[in-house]
């Protein structure tokens, strides 16, 4: 096994991340809404938080309900119990039971917990509410990490646009460019009723100089008109057009907007000298990652960098996406501890000791310093006079330290690189 330097692979990133000939994109999941700056950020849940505070509450709708999912949870197991194995599980049930009972409910019981368990999702996720009547405040705005990331955006105008997509529903990454007044479309034209139009997504040349939001998994807000037979983005509310965590999820994937949407992230992988980078995304959506290998697959000269944050389930050279990056020589696997990179497995391990200057641009994305198991950061604190090794954890899988590296990387030299309407 080989060893992966870090400090040398950062730099290719640098200069991907400020060169003006790249096409930039990133593929955010659910990780990237649990990020915080401080105790004021908005976060969504976690799966297993979500789950554990839906089945309490619903469970105190209907004790029918309550005992259904205790029953279901027994049949999955405690290690499989979750909201998308929940909801599978009853849209399974509902489908065939016909006129008989199962886990003591009926059809008709099985849809109202389906719709209750759909409603409390939608109602976490959307943190962007303070009420049933007003937004986030700016000063709350200001305190998320996709402000910040809204701000590195802003920073330059580019030859390409950045390309965001995310299976995220929520609107944190609007209230974030919307604070820092970045141009953005999402696939929406009008706007009295903003429809979506599905011939724009598929441009690439459409609005070039616009940031792109791409909500693969739906939004909040966005509805199917029974009356003109369009997707509209109207205020939030059940009806909410999204594709619920469930295996109902890669059929709905199939149907529009979203077929629009994952063929935007197909041309944009097939684009040559695209970079796509995903943080806070499992690669456990294979609806998605279809997308993704296939278009690899063309004679394109892009490439993707997954950052995986794996510091409590350590990717090995057995676990799924570490085969991805072995057998193609486009897909580059980041871990915390190890790395995939021109298909060869290996541990980070810095090269050489850095210089006390160097220890700062360093610690944006290494950490040296970290301890090599989760039982040494609960249990030993880290005094600074360990025998240097060079290994360490590389921290960028985390959406917040990822952000905090862009920002970082921009002085005035390089915003004069990127474009000349510097913000």
């Amino acid at each position: 096994m080989i060893n992966h330097d870090p400090s040398e692979y950062i730099r290719g990133i640098q200069q991907i991340l400020i060169s003006d000939k790249k096409r930039i994109g990133f593929l955010f999941g659910a990780g990237s809404s649990l990020a915080k700056k401080n105790d004021k950020t908005l976060t969504v849940p976690a799966i297993s938080k979500m789950t554990t505070d839906i089945v309490k509450i619903v469970g105190e709708v209907e004790p029918n309900y309550k005992t259904a999912l205790d029953e279901i949870k027994g049949e999955l197991g405690e290690s499989n119990f979750n909201i998308e194995t929940i909801l599978s599980n009853l849209e399974q049930k509902s489908s065939f039971i016909g006129g008989g009972t199962l886990n003591g409910l009926n059809r008709e019981a099985f849809n109202k917990l389906i719709i209750e368990i759909k409603k409390n999702v939608r109602k976490m996720v959307s943190v962007h509410k303070v009420d049933e009547a007003k937004i986030a405040t700016k000063e709350t705005v200001n305190e998320l990490v996709h402000t910040d990331f809204a701000n590195w955006i802003g920073q330059a105008e580019r030859k390409y646009p950045i390309e965001i997509f995310t299976s995220n529903y929520d609107f944190l990454f609007e209230l974030g460019l919307e604070n820092k007044e970045v141009p953005y479309y999402d696939g929406f034209c009008g706007s009295l009723r903003p429809f979506f139009n599905s011939e724009s997504v598929e441009d690439l040349s459409f609005l070039s100089n616009q940031t792109k939001l791409w909500k693969i998994h739906g939004s909040l807000g966005w509805h199917f008109d029974q009356d003109t037979e369009k997707i509209l983005r109207i205020n939030p509310d059940d009806d909410d057009i999204l594709i619920y965590p469930s295996s109902l999820k890669y059929k709905d994937s199939k149907k529009q907007p979203y077929e629009s949407l994952l063929d935007r992230l197909s041309n944009f992988v097939k684009q040559d000298d695209s970079i796509l980078i995903t943080c806070g995304y499992s690669w456990s959506d294979e609806h998605i990652n279809s997308r993704i290998i296939s278009a690899l697959k063309t004679k394109t000269t892009s490439h993707v960098i997954a950052l995986m944050f794996d510091k409590y389930a350590p990717i090995t050279e057995n676990s799924e996406i570490t085969k991805l990056g072995l057998e193609n020589s486009k897909i580059s696997v980041y871990g915390t501890r190890s790395a995939v990179i021109g298909c060869n497995y290996g541990d980070w391990v810095l090269k050489s000791e850095p210089a006390n200057e160097d220890t700062i641009n360093l610690n944006l994305y290494f950490d040296e310093d970290a301890p090599e198991n989760q039982e040494d950061e609960l249990n030993k604190e880290m005094k600074g006079d360990e025998i240097w090794t060079g290994k360490g954890e590389f921290i960028l899988a985390d959406f917040g330290k990822l952000v905090n590296f862009l920002n970082a990387m921009v002085t005035d030299n390089e915003i004069k690189k990127l474009g000349k309407n510097v913000k």
